[in-house]
């Protein structure tokens, strides 16, 4: 995603220095993997295996952000901050930080080393900041720094990030994935391979050495992935011995994989294995809720779709609810807006366009756009296509044909982003938890197209609003200039929001502590087999 150029703003709730240091009294004397008050954890250690859709695209947190690559890296990386399973901002390498005007500075943890021994400290950070926004690096996580205009080390282990304005949305930026810190030596190791003309990634793929609670085995792109336990984590080790994330594409075959043992976690589980699942012995569903929002959205700029009423009326049209229940069998919430629960500017009094065919066929009239006939692109995801398949039937009781085109991931994002559709069906994360991600990059004229807006929406007042809510240091006032954003987005309809997601996993009864962020990270530091 390109991030539009607009002025920045402060945030209230984030100029009081906010961390506090890692070890508390809660936490054990020792790095031994034990329980807080210093016991041994029962059951510690085992050999964990997760049954995987897709293999992984790369290792480097700062080149891909697909979700198999990101379930695999944040077990060996780690940023400054993170978000936990409640989608709280906690501290991981910084010991705390503090933002005040347009300055974000980060006290560092002290005596910490990546996998491959080198120092983690203040100029490490910088390296790997750097190397984030360096144009020859072309990094996809580019976006979430481009407002840094300085990076000042100002000691060993504090830096300070600087930006042109206040930038509240900085702090979420750095708790994204993106901001995984890689030893400088392996991004030295890197660029020198690109002078000698290896692809950007090259060596970080091959020796990826992060500081996380977990370090690179074996294993590759394609191939089985091993990780085993850091033993010298600068917190509390991993209970588990190792983590090995297998490929099993089939939905059902990596139920069965469950059912022998052969593996212990299914990511995901796909609804139509939940069955098969349910008659498994020894192993059980975990549902985690979500800030994974699905949508379906028109091309604004091609008649009919111009007309906000003709998008009304086709959201009348659609139930969301039997999207929910009847494609999901209920796992997630029904949409009220762009903004999920979990993420800042969620607000739970926004009404959505209510499900009404005698109105849409009403309005549809109104609009002189009976008897239309319409196409319907995505991918060939099996979910999208039954969505597609359901809206098709719900338009046609409204008299309007549709026509459904699908095709693999890749190519349906190129179609959409270069404005080849008419209808689409996608989702959006709001990654970094905050208001900004979640509308900028679907709504706001400047990011049209690959950016984010495949609706190619552009409303000069909600951009204004936007810009405007950047600016506002006010936290009441920006989360009613949120919500009023919202309710121009859902009365003009470029994209209505269906149903929040919900995570579903199959996992042993053996495996205890095994959990799931409302980002989709996997959380492995507190899970072992039980013996």
């Amino acid at each position: 995603m390109k991030r539009f150029k607009r002025p920045f703003y402060s945030v209230i709730a984030l100029t009081v220095a906010v961390g506090l240091a890692a070890c508390t009294s809660d936490e054990p004397d020792e790095n031994t993997g034990g329980s807080p008050d210093g016991g041994e954890a029962t059951g510690e250690g085992g050999d964990l295996v997760i049954a995987m859709q897709s293999e992984i695209s790369g290792f480097d947190p700062h080149q891909v952000n697909d979700v198999p690559s990101g379930q695999v890296q944040n077990q060996v990386f780690e940023g400054l901050v993170a978000f936990d399973e409640d989608m709280n901002i906690e501290e991981r390498l910084a010991e705390s930080y503090e933002a005040v005007d347009n300055t974000l500075t980060f006290k560092l943890r002290e005596g910490i080393q990546f996998h491959d021994g080198e120092a983690f400290n203040a100029e490490a950070v910088k390296t790997n900041i750097e190397r984030i926004t360096d144009e020859d690096i072309a990094s996809q996580r580019a976006f979430l720094f481009e407002e840094i205009t300085e990076i000042n080390v100002l000691d060993e282990y504090e830096i300070e990030f600087v930006t042109e304005e206040p930038f509240a949305p900085l702090i979420f930026s750095f708790a994204h994935s993106g901001g995984n810190m890689i030893s400088p030596a392996v991004i030295e190791e890197d660029y020198a391979a690109m002078e000698d003309g290896e692809q950007p990634f090259t060596a970080v793929n091959a020796n990826p050495a992060g500081t996380g609670y977990f370090k690179y085995e074996s294993g590759g792109i394609g191939t089985e992935i091993v990780l085993s336990k850091n033993e010298d984590y600068w917190g509390e080790t991993a209970l588990l011995d190792t983590v090995t994330f297998k490929v099993v594409p089939d939905g059902n075959t990596r139920v069965a994989e469950v059912s022998t043992g052969d593996s212990h976690v299914i990511e995901p589980l796909d609804v139509s294995a939940i069955p098969q699942l349910e008659s498994t012995d020894g192993a059980s569903m975990l549902e985690t809720q979500s800030i994974s929002a699905s949508y379906f959205g028109f091309n604004t700029e091609k008649e009919p779709f111009d007309n906000p009423d003709v998008r009304r009326a086709i959201a009348m049209a659609i139930d969301n609810e039997v999207i929910l229940d009847n494609i999901w069998e209920g796992h997630g919430i029904v949409a009220n807006g762009p903004i999920a629960p979990g993420v800042v500017g969620y607000d739970e009094s926004i009404s959505p366009i209510e499900f009404d065919p005698e109105g849409a066929r009403e309005l549809l009239e109104e609009a002189g756009a009976e008897d239309l006939s319409i196409s319907l692109m995505t991918n060939d995801s099996e979910a999208r296509l039954d969505i597609a398949t359901y809206i098709e039937s719900a338009l046609s009781d409204v008299g309007i044909n549709v026509t459904i085109n699908s095709s693999d991931f890749p190519t349906y994002l190129e179609a959409t982003a270069n404005g080849e559709h008419e209808m689409y069906i996608l989702g959006w994360s709001s990654a970094t938890g905050d208001a900004d991600y979640a509308l900028a990059p679907l709504f706001h004229t400047d990011n049209h197209g690959t950016a984010g807006n495949r609706s190619f929406y552009s409303n000069p007042e909600l951009d204004q609003l936007l810009e405007d809510a950047a600016q506002e240091i006010d936290e009441d006032t920006r989360a009613e200039m949120y919500k009023e954003a919202q309710e121009i987005i859902v009365n003009d309809a470029p994209v209505v929001f269906s149903y929040y997601q919900e995570y579903l996993n199959g996992v042993r009864d053996e495996v205890k502590g095994f959990k799931r962020s409302m980002t989709g990270d996997i959380l492995l530091q507190e899970t072992y087999i039980e013996q």
